[in-house]
């Protein structure tokens, strides 16, 4: 499983956007130590949804890069941070969040016994349909879009992030 390979246990600490992830912390408090990450984070600071994921959660955050976000048209990071477009952002990062501890080994899991695909339901309430390509997870949006699972299994104190190569957009 190549790509969706991640770290060997819960307790392991792995390296993201090149800064320790510490699985003793929380996912806002790794997240913000990840050079990959800052258009997330500043995302996720501009929704108000600090406080909820660092919560106990459990959450499984499908984490998009900042070159994810660079891939977006222009101007459109810029437009979703600003106050009056609150709820669409968090819209957007909700449908990147799904409720629990699920690790690489559950997604394919659900893959392989949902016959090549699994549906897994956000916390915005949008689907996110799991395939294999390869060793690799790709999630399939509402709209269409594919986002590759590049660095799976980086367990948090309240959960777990996968890092994925694509903005998953909400119906």
């Amino acid at each position: 499983m190549d790509d969706m390979g991640g770290a060997s246990a819960p307790d392991a600490t792995v390296m993201v956007g090149g800064a320790a992830m510490y699985p003793d912390r929380n996912i806002v408090q790794n997240a913000v130590n990840s050079a990959d990450h800052t258009t997330l984070v500043a995302a996720v600071t501009a929704a108000g949804l600090v406080e909820t994921l660092s919560g106990p959660g459990p959450f499984t955050v499908f984490a998009p890069t900042d070159a994810a976000f660079a891939r977006l048209p222009a101007g459109t990071v810029e437009s979703l941070v600003q106050p009056a477009n609150r709820a669409t952002l968090t819209k957007i990062l909700t449908a990147h969040v799904v409720a629990g501890r699920v690790s690489a080994a559950d997604v394919v899991a659900a893959i392989q016994a949902g016959g090549g695909r699994a549906a897994l339901t956000t916390v915005s309430g949008d689907t996110l349909v799991a395939t294999l390509d390869g060793g690799s997870v790709i999630l399939t949006d509402e709209k269409g879009g594919r986002a590759r699972v590049t660095q799976a299994d980086v367990f948090q104190s309240n959960g777990v992030i996968h890092v994925t190569d694509a903005v998953s957009l909400p119906n």
